[in-house]
């Protein structure tokens, strides 16, 4: 059965045991789980990964099957889901487990995906798609909030905070909280307090960690890789996004060839560049010979090859490559 995530109050938890929550979204999945599950079973939830799971079949059967006198219900939360569980989830829907709610979290699902179809199309099971926030969604949630809050602040200071939270509307819900509680007794709040207040909900994130490398800032590529243990997805998305900012570097270089001004370049570029991002990509095009640039591109394609071939050392791989850029020095 599927139905939409704003659709989830007509979900009767006495009747549906069974969730699969997929899509990019990864805020309002984290809401839906905190608020509509883990609400209500307080100390009787448990959170697996998939490959814990996949490794100790026995075990996990043994954790769901067994009934304790003290245990009403069993909230399962499994993350990173995939296609790999299919099996598994069928054996439980056919066993009788009436003390257990099963949530699965799962990135974004093709419509070929054997997990999503099982979960679309068995009566039993309900699957909800979470497409990712825009930025119509994020201002209308930050300008009801400002407004039911009397939060005396303009329009250009919400964009502003839209930006830095990325699309993620639990960063959002973080940030708005934050200035309300600053806002208290306030008459207003400027661009200045807001660039003080809020966090870049990209710090340490595959954005981030790609901007320093670019920009050849070597120590804090290193801290943002050593603050993070990334998994073999997370490798693959930050290879893929490495090779889209490189090719948009390629193409400023290129239009550099044209204009000889860096700032005319960046003002004019489709699509267009926020302002908080333009002296960093500045940094990266000084940073960057055309040349280089296009070897840059041909190597973070073959090192995402090397990922998919090696995935037990992706993550030496991709760190290795990323610090290997931040020491090359330009033609």
């Amino acid at each position: 059965m599927i139905i939409k995530s704003f659709e989830f109050n007509k979900i009767d938890l006495t009747k549906n045991r069974f969730f699969l929550l997929y899509g990019g979204n990864e805020g309002l999945k984290k809401l839906t789980i905190e608020q509509k599950f883990k609400k209500f079973f307080s100390d009787n939830t448990y959170s697996y990964e998939e490959n814990e799971i996949l490794k100790n079949k026995e075990g996990f059967f043994n954790m769901i099957l067994t009934k304790s006198f003290f245990e009403v219900e069993k909230l399962i939360i499994i993350t990173r889901v995939t296609d790999k569980i299919k099996d598994i989830i069928e054996e439980i829907l056919d066993k009788n487990t009436e003390d257990l709610v099963l949530v699965l979290n799962a990135q974004i699902l093709e419509k070929k995906s054997n997990i999503r179809s099982l979960f679309e199309k068995n009566k039993e099971t309900v699957c909800i798609p979470f497409y990712e926030d825009n930025i119509q969604t994020l201002t209308g949630l930050a300008s009801n909030f400002c407004r039911l809050n009397k939060i005396p602040i303009s329009q250009q200071s919400i964009n502003l905070i839209i930006h830095r939270c990325r699309g993620d509307r639990l960063n959002l819900q973080n940030e708005l909280e934050k200035i309300e509680n600053y806002t208290r007794g306030k008459n207003k709040i400027n661009i200045e307090d807001i660039l003080k207040l809020t966090n870049l909900a990209e710090n340490y994130s595959v954005s981030e960690l790609i901007d320093g490398c670019l920009s050849k800032n070597k120590r804090k590529t290193v801290n943002i890789l050593n603050e993070n243990n990334y998994t073999l997805e997370d490798c693959i998305l930050i290879i893929r996004t490495f090779l889209i900012k490189t090719k948009r570097l390629l193409k400023l270089s290129q239009e550099m060839q044209d204009r000889r001004n860096i700032e005319d370049v960046i003002s004019k570029f489709k699509p267009p560049i926020f302002w908080k991002d333009k002296e960093t990509v500045k940094q990266q095009i000084q940073s960057w010979s055309y040349t280089n640039i296009k070897n840059l591109i041909y190597k973070t394609s073959e090192v995402e090859l090397l990922i998919k071939k090696n995935s037990p050392n992706a993550v030496n791989i991709l760190s290795d490559f990323i610090i290997e850029q931040t020491t090359i020095v330009s033609n």
